[in-house]
């Protein structure tokens, strides 16, 4: 079951051919926005389930040719939570390198067939970064690893845009290193098209993700190669801060074969199980970058290979350091 919005953030069923809309199941629930009719379905799913159930088998699919335009699925969380290079790269490190994440701003939301807005700032390159996501689905507190997949509600795609460090001559923008402000520019995580509830995917660290740009493919892995699973990433955060339902988490990227963004692309990415969505680059300064000027593998493997002896101080909660 693929749960989104559509049109005027009207809560649907997303199929393949086109929506389901419910608005008639949750038209007794008081909400003042989008996000906040997300959040109330979350936290009452169970007792309307069995509802969007029966739509989702009888209910009148209206095509999307009838001009349905698909909003974000989680239009504007409390929190945007990203992984920092969660991936192995392929290469085993034992212990594993401490967990990374950093905020990101959820004004960067846009839903598919939205446009990714390049901004005046002057980075080296402009990343598109391919990457799973998943929607808190209950008030998650000290958590455990083993327990922390369920208290999410379903998955996404996202894609974390990511601005590069600035030109030589360019002013460095108005935060810390670590704030990672090069990822929050306005239209910056695009996510969608639904949420597939939780219950449809058996195993979230074994997904297909692809990433293409103008129908040429650069982004291919699979999930099981993330150095913290799904699982501990939400546990570990969860002993930081209180994630509450709605909010969103990004699981980190495999580097290989990242390139740039620039305008007049057309981007697409596709989660095995999920779903895929698309959407359009455009740059006022009509900035270009070679787009066969690719990150090796070969070269993030090398990197990670290079950290294998490092001491480091551990993953807390769960683990000692090394």
């Amino acid at each position: 079951m693929k749960i989104g919005f559509y049109n005027n953030f009207l809560p649907c069923i997303v199929k393949e051919g086109g929506v389901i809309d419910i608005s008639d199941i949750v038209s007794n629930m008081k909400v003042s926005s989008p996000q906040f009719m997300l959040e109330k379905m979350i936290i009452d799913f169970n007792s309307i389930r069995s509802d969007i159930e029966s739509s989702e088998t009888n209910g009148k699919v209206i095509p999307f040719s009838e001009q349905i335009r698909l909003r974000p699925p989680v239009p504007r969380p409390g929190k945007v939570i990203a992984g920092q290079v969660n991936y192995k790269e392929g290469v085993t490190l034992n212990p594993p390198r401490p967990l990374r994440t950093f905020f990101k701003s959820p004004e960067a939301i846009i839903g598919p067939g939205d446009t990714i807005v390049l901004p005046s700032h002057r980075p080296v390159i402009f990343n598109h970064e391919a990457e799973l996501a998943f929607v808190v689905g209950k008030t998650a507190k000290n958590i455990m690893e083993r327990d922390a997949l369920n208290y999410i509600f379903g998955y996404t795609t996202s894609v974390d845009v990511s601005a590069r460090a600035p030109e030589e001559g360019e002013a460095q923008l108005p935060g810390t290193a670590d704030a990672h402000y090069g990822k929050s520019f306005d239209t910056f995580l695009p996510i969608g098209p639904a949420i597939t509830i939780a219950d449809d995917i058996h195993n979230p660290n074994s997904l297909r993700v692809r990433y293409s740009v103008n129908g040429e493919l650069r982004q291919d892995y699979n999930t099981n190669d993330m150095e913290h699973s799904v699982a501990y990433l939400l546990a570990a955060v969860s002993h930081v801060m209180t994630l509450k339902p709605g909010d969103l988490v990004l699981c980190g990227t495999n580097h290989g074969n990242l390139g740039p963004l620039q305008d007049g692309d057309v981007a697409e990415i596709s989660i095995e199980n999920i779903g895929s969505s698309t959407n359009f680059v455009t740059d006022p300064l009509k900035r270009k970058w070679d787009p066969h000027n690719l990150r090796s593998p070969a070269t993030n493997a090398a990197n990670r290979e290079k950290l294998r002896w490092e001491w480091h101080s551990g993953n807390w909660p769960f683990n000692p350091s090394s």
